[in-house]
Order: structure tokens, then C-alpha cells, then sequence
């Protein structure tokens, strides 16, 4: 009895010890991220705004809008794919536009075998584009009118070949104030700002495909998206590519500048997160251990201090002054969401192990495709 209770205390310790670390580094990366600019100067380069779109008449015709509204960049063209949708979504794009002539509505080609859906909309909105800046967009993401030139002003003036602000995540069900601000909680944890843009180690890699910002030669040098033609995780295996071609890169703030409710309501969150969280657990090994460190840092500690734990109550408020710290920088509701980061981190670790399961059981589509 006496060793389980020096163990159950040693996985407490290690637990806290975890999430203190990580809520360090939160705070470190928030201080050193990048803001793009609320006032940025006007943008003189041709910019390329590229948005695949499959199926989204629905909630397409704001993000257009949004576009079209755009200030601050004197050459801009948008292009918008309908990739291949069975709904009216030329329809809605075109009425969104509203005739702006800046607007090319394409027509996306069947899909080719060895190609996932994304890639391809991508790898063909890519060929069209004549800009010396290509931002590659989706179809639900709403932008403020300096969005594209605060973007494409932040990666010229840092010097880098490709940028990626994160949206702010709107959210509306319980479930989505659990997960959605794990999206700026992560960004801020795996990796180190200070080395971030030159380094080539996993957390560096982050992108969201919500908003990636590349100049166009850097992209063309990496082979643009046929050389990720069946990636599951598109941008980042896109940032991947970028970095290991030469390219200088990273995740940004983009909170000010773009919003997104990605899925309506616990139903459609699940179906977009199991579609490729399994991609991350290739080892049954790997799903296990992270689930138990997860599960030590974030959740142990909590029910320790439910029990009156000294250190299981440093290792909650630990993880929750993590959250506390990213959802500022995400433009998260603090309170009381931060509270409940151990239901967060329980959910996700629910949202993996469902992941795998699906996979096993070929029960993973995505807008009406199967996902082999």
C-alpha cells in the first residue's frame, strides 16, 4: 500500500512539474510572438488570396465578403475554387462578390487517385495565381479589412518565406468552449518562439490551414501542394515542406486580423477532429503515452486537489493559468472557461483514442469522402 501511494504521489509530481513547465512556456511565447499590425502600411505587391470551397453555400458568403472588403492592398486578386460541390456554392460566392472584378470564381477538376481533396483545390488555385504572395484561405474564415496587409506586411518586414496568423476561434456549444482554445494553447506550447522561424523541430512545424500566408517563389521551390498531394494534416505537412526547402517560417497571432466558428455544435467538431488526429498516433506506443501525460498534467491534478492536495491544487492552477494566458492571446473567453482546462484536455485525449478507433473501423469521411 505504502509503494502505490509513493508512486500515485510521484506521477502527481510529475504531472505538475509538466504542466508548470508548459505554463512557462506559454508565458514565454506569448511575449515573443508575432502581432501583425493594426495600422499596416499599404501593400504594393500583388497579393493572391486563394479559398477552396466544397459545399459551403451555407457560410461562404461572409468569408467573401470579408474579401472583397479588403483595405490596404493596391493589387488583389482573390480566387475562389467551387471544388466540385453537389450544393449552391458558386451561387453563393457569386453573390457575394457582387461583381467585384478583383473575384475568379474556378471550377475545381475531379479528383485524381492519390490526391486528398484539400491539396487539390490547393495545388490548382496555386497554378492560377499570379501574385508575388499567395494566402491560402478557407471558406468559414471571416477577415478584418487590414487582415491581407498586416499578413503579407509581417512577413516582409521579418523576412520570412511563409507566415501562418491563427485565427480566433468563435465558438458556440459547451463543446466547442472546451476544445476550440486548446487551438491558441497549443500554439503557444510546442514550440520556442526564440528559435521558432529557422527551426526544424516538430512544434515548428505548426501551421493552421485556416490562414497561411507564402511567398509565391518559396512555395513554386517546395513544389507547392503536389508535393503533399495525400497529406492528411495539409498545412502542416505544407510548412513541413517549406522548412526542409529552405524556407524561414512560423505560426502567428492572427486573432486581430480573422475569425472562425469551425463546427457547429459537439457532432460536427468530433467528425472534423477524428478525420485526422489519427494521423499523429501511427504507434499505438505513441497514443498511449501521450494520453497518460496529458491525462497526469492536466487532469490528476485537479482530483488531487478535490482531495485536498497541495500539489495536486499548484499542478490545476498551473494548467489553468495556462489557458488563461493563451485564451488573451487568442481573444478566448477567460472566465470560466480557463476553469475547466482538465474537461478540455480529458475531451481531446477522448477526441484521440475516438480517432484511431474510426480509422480501424473505416468510419472516417469528410464532406461526403472517404478518408482512406
Amino acid at each position: 500500500m505504502r509503494g502505490a501511494k509513493v508512486a500515485a504521489v510521484a506521477v502527481l509530481a510529475a504531472g505538475t512539474f509538466r504542466a508548470t513547465r508548459i505554463a512557462v512556456r506559454i508565458a514565454r511565447n506569448a511575449r515573443l510572438e508575432h502581432v501583425p499590425a493594426e495600422h499596416p502600411p499599404t501593400v504594393t505587391e500583388r497579393v493572391s488570396v486563394l479559398m477552396p470551397a466544397r459545399n459551403e453555400a451555407h457560410r461562404i458568403g461572409l468569408p467573401v465578403r470579408s474579401l472583397v472588403a479588403q483595405q490596404g492592398c493596391a493589387d488583389l486578386e482573390i480566387l475562389v475554387m467551387d471544388d466540385n460541390s453537389t450544393d449552391a456554392t458558386s451561387d453563393a460566392i457569386r453573390e457575394a462578390a457582387g461583381g467585384d472584378p478583383r473575384v475568379t470564381i474556378l471550377s475545381g477538376k475531379p479528383l485524381p487517385e492519390g490526391w486528398r481533396g484539400k491539396p487539390h483545390a490547393c495545388a490548382q488555385l496555386g497554378e492560377a495565381a499570379t501574385g508575388s504572395v499567395l494566402v491560402f484561405v478557407d471558406a468559414d474564415v471571416e477577415f478584418e479589412p487590414h487582415a491581407m496587409a498586416a499578413a503579407v506586411s509581417l512577413l516582409r518586414a521579418k523576412h520570412l518565406d511563409y507566415l501562418s496568423p491563427f485565427p480566433r476561434q468563435i465558438v458556440g456549444s459547451f463543446g466547442e468552449r472546451l476544445m476550440q482554445p486548446v487551438n491558441a494553447w497549443v500554439r503557444l506550447s510546442v514550440v520556442d518562439m526564440r528559435s521558432a522561424e529557422d527551426s526544424h523541430e516538430p512544434g515548428a512545424m505548426l501551421a493552421n490551414g485556416q490562414f497561411i500566408v507564402v511567398d509565391a517563389e518559396a512555395y513554386r521551390r517546395a513544389g507547392g501542394h503536389a508535393a503533399i498531394k495525400d497529406a492528411m494534416i495539409d498545412d502542416v505537412w505544407l510548412a513541413g515542406t517549406l522548412k526542409f526547402t529552405g524556407s524561414r517560417g512560423v505560426a502567428v497571432n492572427g486573432s486581430g486580423i480573422a475569425s472562425c466558428r469551425m463546427y457547429e455544435g459537439f457532432a460536427e467538431l468530433r467528425d472534423g477532429y477524428t478525420r485526422w488526429l489519427w494521423v499523429l498516433f501511427p504507434d499505438p506506443k505513441v497514443l498511449v503515452t501521450t494520453c497518460a501525460k496529458v491525462i497526469a498534467s492536466d487532469v490528476l491534478p485537479l482530483l488531487a486537489a478535490l482531495r485536498g492536495s497541495k500539489l495536486g491544487m499548484l499542478g490545476y492552477a498551473a494548467g489553468v493559468a495556462g489557458r488563461i494566458i493563451s485564451g488573451r492571446s487568442g481573444r478566448d473567453r477567460l472566465v470560466p472557461d480557463a476553469l475547466f482546462h482538465p474537461a478540455s484536455s480529458a475531451l481531446s485525449v477522448g477526441l484521440y483514442v475516438d480517432s484511431v478507433w474510426r480509422r480501424k473501423k473505416d468510419k472516417v469521411t469528410w464532406k461526403g469522402r472517404a478518408i482512406a
